[in-house]
């Protein structure tokens, strides 16, 4: 199909960004109206807020959103939200919370709340002339030209920490750095970390432009190239963990404690090893992880950058969990880079994200953090428990049963029928398809 681009599409109204869809790209299917319009909100106004989180919206996009009860964490007890389309990842989040409520729960400790962002520019200089003048200068009037930029969020007891000037012409010619950390407090602070190193890249050049420590030459060579938060931060890191001595470390699959505790810490240690393990590994967290990170309005795209690069962080690429046995005691933990939010964004505006804060108890951001990372670790115990003993399909498959059947427009007699069937078997996809046959053949 040849198609013609079109202009002005962000300034059509919404019917006529979906007439002109329908039209070009549908083959005038008025199907394809009627499968957006039955995803609107009856509330025109509820409606309209959706609309208006992004750009050139013609419908909304569901997505399941469930509860995982039964987690204790660091003494309290939660029901974690989480919105997921995967079969199996709420059920295996909900069974490792039940799995660990009567060994003490799970335990979290904040390691640090650092927060990154930079300041790109290249300086044709002498690094040492640049340093001292970063020194005696430059970094004083950081500062001071983001006063009234950090004012709201020092009150907050956050605000800039730091600010380096960092060396980088060993790898790119005339590349420096000035790199600054931040306290963000209860926000994710995207905003505010941008709003603070645009001021710097403009402080720099109006420092460099009038100071007397550079020539000509010097002053015309600087470029900056870009001032971003980095989505990358090793020092923004909360700690998961559960334990309990191996005796206690009981399993309804028929192997032995010890067996158990045994095949478990291989399965970690081949996911710390081999990349391809740590790959789908570290997937399975990131899907307890996602999943209450979608649920509480937060940025899961950045928390699955951040992860992945820490996962690479000495150059392999390896599990973000780690397993130890010693003197009889099973430990397993997890150390998550992640940076969220229970301010700002969609966190005032989405209403199930405000049920989802809500639900939580209103945690602060750092507590935010804590719930991801016992969300991550108890999807991953789950996972691997299921690989070590029974096989991940008997467990999966029985969850993407009622997929099929619904592929397979399966009456809720006949559902019943599969769920009876299935009770003692593991569930494939060809047996499903055996099974329904016949069932219809009668």
């Amino acid at each position: 199909m040849d198609h013609k681009p079109v202009e002005g599409f962000s300034k059509l109204t919404k019917q006529g960004k979906i007439d002109w869809l329908v039209s070009e790209y549908l083959e005038g299917n008025e199907e394809y109206q009627n499968i957006l319009k039955q995803y609107w909100n009856e509330n025109a106004d509820l409606q309209k807020l959706h609309e208006e989180f992004s750009e050139n919206t013609i419908s909304n996009f569901y997505m399941p959103y469930g509860i995982a009860p039964n987690f204790l964490i660091d003494g309290k007890l939660f029901a974690l939200p989480m919105a997921v389309e995967e079969s199996s990842v709420v059920a295996a989040a909900s069974k490792a919370a039940k799995f660990w409520i009567d060994k003490g729960g799970f335990k979290t400790t904040i390691i640090n709340n650092e927060k990154l962002g930079h300041t790109h520019f290249i300086f044709n200089v002498e690094s040492h002339k640049l340093q001292h003048f970063f020194n005696f200068n430059l970094k004083k009037k950081l500062y001071e030209a983001t006063e009234a930029i950090t004012a709201n969020m020092r009150n907050r007891g956050g605000g800039i920490l730091d600010i380096k000037l960092v060396d980088k012409t060993s790898e790119m010619p005339n590349y420096y750095q000035l790199k600054a950390s931040f306290d963000t407090v209860d926000s994710m602070g995207a905003n505010f970390i941008n709003s603070c190193l645009e001021q710097f890249g403009k402080t720099l050049k109006q420092e460099v432009a009038t100071s007397e420590d550079f020539t000509q030459e010097e002053k015309s060579s600087l470029q900056v190239v870009m001032n971003i938060l980095s989505n990358f931060t090793p020092d923004c890191l909360v700690r998961a963990e559960v334990s309990c001595k191996i005796e206690d470390l009981k399993d309804d699959s028929g192997i032995s404690n010890e067996e158990f505790a045994r095949k478990f810490k291989q399965a970690v240690t081949i996911a710390e090893i081999e990349p391809f393990r740590a790959t789908t590994h570290n997937k399975g967290v990131m899907n307890g992880v996602d999943a209450v990170v979608i649920a509480t309005g937060n940025d899961f795209r950045a928390t699955e950058a951040c992860a992945h690069a820490y996962a690479a962080r000495d150059g392999q690429y390896r599990s973000l969990t780690h397993c130890t046995i010693d003197n009889g005691i099973f430990r397993f933990w997890i150390d998550l880079p992640i940076s969220v939010g229970v301010v700002g964004g969609l966190t005032n505006l989405h209403p199930l994200v405000k049920f989802s804060l809500a639900l939580l108890g209103k945690p602060s951001a750092q507590g935010l953090m804590s719930i991801l990372a016992v969300s991550g670790l108890a999807q991953n115990f789950g996972a691997l428990r299921s690989l070590v003993t029974t096989g991940i399909q008997k467990g999966h498959m029985k969850m993407h049963l009622l997929n099929i059947l619904n592929q397979m427009g399966a009456t809720e007699a006949e559902k019943q029928h599969f769920v009876t069937y299935f009770k003692d078997k593991t569930v494939s996809h060809h047996e499903v398809i055996h099974e329904f046959n016949r069932l219809r053949a009668q």
